[in-house]
């Protein structure tokens, strides 16, 4: 396996990618997205131990999204049990997965205390629990800077656990060295990255202006609060399928040569 260097313009690719995919099996990738937000719902609401067993799997279901798109990609048809495809490997890997899902959840989980430190924990507690976000809540500048501290913290921990799950899985990579590559190939193909990132911004802001000119346009206020939640969500399930795109361009097998791309030479990451 090897670190595929790509230029700025793939995260474009990626995008476009994501897309295609998802037409190839709308109404699947569509209801396993939407499996997926029930299934880490309802675990978060198992008293006391519901929300940190959601963010431990939450690795491994994201996963079964990325082998839904992978299914999709080559022309098949991805049926629910994908959705448990992390947790149906060989004992090794089912045990790295899960070590993998609890990482995660205690990094999650430092992210949050740091946040705590600065507004009493009203934001971790509203973000892990639920509740009502008040205009006095939001107001409060302590607030303001617990949310703001907590999304720059979650960035590094997001490129510590993008390729992670895929390397593990399919790769039998050891969870730590996962991360490690992971961040290695986030960072080294940070110009892609970044144009994947804000095109999707961009897109999630244009659907958002589309439904809100087309309101304007037929003078019915409730048309957006009709289509923007279905709207959003057929988004992220493209955005959610796109994540497999740039897995697989960014790790080679050894010996093979991307064609996609003409940039320069792939890095060796070996497993051990």
């Amino acid at each position: 396996m090897k670190l595929h260097l790509v230029p700025a313009r793939a995260g474009l690719q990626w995008v476009k990618t994501g897309v295609r995919t998802f037409f190839r099996q709308p109404l699947a990738l569509s209801g396993l997205f939407l499996l997926f937000m029930a299934l880490m719902s309802l675990i978060g609401f198992i008293p006391v131990v519901g929300n940190m067993l959601a963010l431990m799997l939450l690795p491994g279901a994201t996963l079964g999204l990325m082998a839904a798109a992978q299914e999709a990609a080559n022309g098949k048809f991805p049926n629910p049990a994908i959705m448990l495809h992390a947790f149906r490997a060989e004992r090794k890997q089912y045990k790295s997965m899960l070590l993998l899902g609890a990482l995660y959840a205690a990094g999650f989980l430092l992210v949050m205390a740091i946040s705590a430190s600065i507004d009493g924990g009203q934001f971790a507690r509203i973000y892990l629990f639920g509740g009502d976000l008040s205009p006095d809540i939001l107001a409060r500048s302590d607030f303001e800077t617990a949310v703001l501290v907590a999304a720059l913290l979650y960035m590094p921990l997001s490129l510590l656990f993008w390729h992670a799950p895929a390397l593990v899985h399919w790769h039998g990579v050891p969870p730590i060295k996962a991360l490690f590559f992971s961040l290695v190939a986030c960072l080294r193909n940070f110009a892609a990255f970044a144009v994947y990132n804000i095109a999707w911004v961009g897109l999630f802001l244009l659907m958002g202006l589309l439904v809100t000119i087309l309101s304007a346009v037929l003078g019915n206020p409730e048309f957006i609060g009709d289509i923007i939640i279905p709207l959003g969500l057929l988004m992220a399930t493209m955005y959610f399928t796109s994540i497999y795109a740039t897995f697989a361009d960014s790790f080679v097998e050894d010996g093979h040569v991307q064609q996609d791309h003409t940039e320069p030479p792939a890095t060796p990451m070996a497993p051990d």
